[in-house]
């Protein structure tokens, strides 16, 4: 009897307060979006919208359809929730404001 070759990965989502890694054996040819259908995460957080989150392999954006090699991790991402680039501008203006009031006072 033939047996079935399967390969090992990982799909990861996290949250704030919590993270979940689960591992997973799919077929060789395993598409990204399958594999997160397929490990049961949807079910433990219904708030994850496949149509609007990314995803992505190992901190690397990557396309639903791209095919998973042994071992990747697929990571479900969240939106931000703030802007990075008004976020620094905001600390440094902050800096800024309070390196002026520090000089000020000398």
């Amino acid at each position: 009897m033939a047996e079935s070759k399967t390969i090992l990965v990982e799909v990861a989502y996290a949250k704030p307060d919590k993270q979940v890694i689960l591992p997973l054996q799919v077929k060789p040819g395993t598409q990204l979006i399958e594999a997160v259908k397929l490990s049961g995460i949807l079910e433990q957080f219904p708030e994850i919208d496949l149509e609007k989150s990314k995803l992505g392999i190992f901190s690397k954006v990557s396309k639903p359809d791209t095919v998973l090699r042994e071992k990747d991790r697929v990571e479900i991402y969240r939106p931000l929730i703030a802007d990075p680039k008004e976020s620094r501008r905001k600390r440094a203006d902050k800096k800024a404001e309070a390196k002026k009031d520090s000089e000020a006072g000398e």
